[in-house]
């Protein structure tokens, strides 16, 4: 099998609905999708979506920009291989860990096209199906921030991740102790604001919640004052934006700077990452998450096949973003949440179908 064209598509995600973040709001996200057309039957997809320039370090543009410089050097390479493609893509260029996670991606739904199996049973096989996701409290008064808590327990969520930061600490923690009061028993509770905490008032938003059961995701700005704050914290400490790399995801576990993380799939660097990153934390039993900041189905059935093959007893869940867009790319087997579940999608691959022409004419190709 060999890579015969190389071709980039761009499509809006339009949103069902708002989701606020302490730095950003998200707004009709740019998705780019990366397509590996083979010398056989077989096509390969990935794709690529921040929220926006915030909060990550790279964008649309920029990701389009390292796919020019990808696409060539992978024509005429055999996806399944994907050691030889990493070792291509890393001659190529530094960095690029998003357009090389879209190709990662590709590769992969490839591989189980050719052999007939779903990635995740490539990875080991499937822990769990359906997969256990968390589901996003936005941002919002302590009574709205409660009646949403309560609701999403009520529809089966099991996990619930409180969005906070941006405004002034004591308005966070009124919302989180209005939402800890209505948490049951069985359901765990993270209070993420996304970086929007300065060191001090991590440490007084943990202090004023000591006695509830919850941990706190992703409180400053940088890896740096994360380790500053973690010896003053009353709660686990979960990293995300500063969960990077490999180094440093082992880095973080072997200091004890963090208790579990929200990884993102293509900010690791794709699906051959995040294995690597699962593999360490069942390792060192630290719970983790398969996420992405956002995306289509084709990133939501990588999220979903990665995370059904995490330990069940460590896994944060996997989440995506399909309850705040409308439409999937396949309308019968895109992944969307039910019962705070995630099904697998059936079929070789991702087990995705895309019709014929959806994402409209390449906006880049290489041959």
């Amino acid at each position: 099998m060999k890579v015969t064209q190389f071709n980039v598509y761009a499509k809006r995600l339009p949103m069902a609905s708002g989701y606020n973040m302490s730095s950003a709001a998200v707004g009709e996200p740019d998705t780019t999708i990366v397509e590996l057309v083979t010398d056989t039957k077989y096509v390969g997809w990935g794709e690529i979506c921040p929220t926006g320039p915030l909060p990550q370090s790279e964008h649309a543009g920029s990701i389009r920009a390292d796919l020019a410089l990808l696409g060539p050097a992978l024509v005429g390479l055999d996806p399944r291989r994907l050691g030889l493609v990493h070792d291509a893509m890393s001659s190529t260029m530094d960095g690029g860990h998003g357009a090389k996670s879209a190709v990662d991606i590709a590769c992969w739904d490839l591989a189980g096209k050719a052999y007939g199996e779903r990635v995740c049973d490539l990875l080991g096989g499937a822990r769990m199906d359906p997969v256990l996701t968390y589901h996003v409290v936005p941002i919002g008064t302590p009574e709205a921030s409660a009646t949403v808590a309560q609701a999403l327990q009520d529809q089966g969520h099991t996990k619930l991740q409180l969005k906070a930061g941006g405004r002034h600490i004591d308005e966070d923690i009124a919302a989180i102790h209005a939402v800890a009061k209505v948490i049951r028993p069985s359901v765990d509770l993270f209070v993420d604001c996304n970086r929007g905490w300065t060191v001090g008032e991590a440490i007084q938003v943990s202090q004023a919640c000591k006695e509830l059961m919850l941990a706190i995701e992703q409180p400053c700005a940088t890896y740096a004052e994360c380790v500053f704050a973690r010896a003053h914290l009353r709660h686990p400490l979960l990293l995300d934006e500063s969960a990077t790399d490999l180094a440093t995801i082992s880095q973080a576990i072997g200091t004890g700077v963090a208790d579990g993380f929200g990884i993102k799939l293509t900010r690791v660097g794709g699906i051959s990452a995040m294995r690597a990153i699962r593999d360490l934390c069942e390792a060192s039993s630290t719970p983790t998450s398969c996420d992405d900041s956002w995306g289509g189905d084709i990133i939501a059935a990588a999220c979903v096949h990665v995370g059904a093959t995490l330990n069940p007893n460590l896994s944060r869940g996997a989440w995506i973003s399909d309850p705040y867009q409308i439409g999937h790319y396949d309308e019968e087997h895109g992944p969307r949440i039910v019962n705070g579940t995630i099904a697998i999608p059936p079929g070789a691959g991702l087990g995705i179908t895309i019709p014929d022409g959806y994402f409209g004419s390449p906006i880049a190709s290489y041959s």
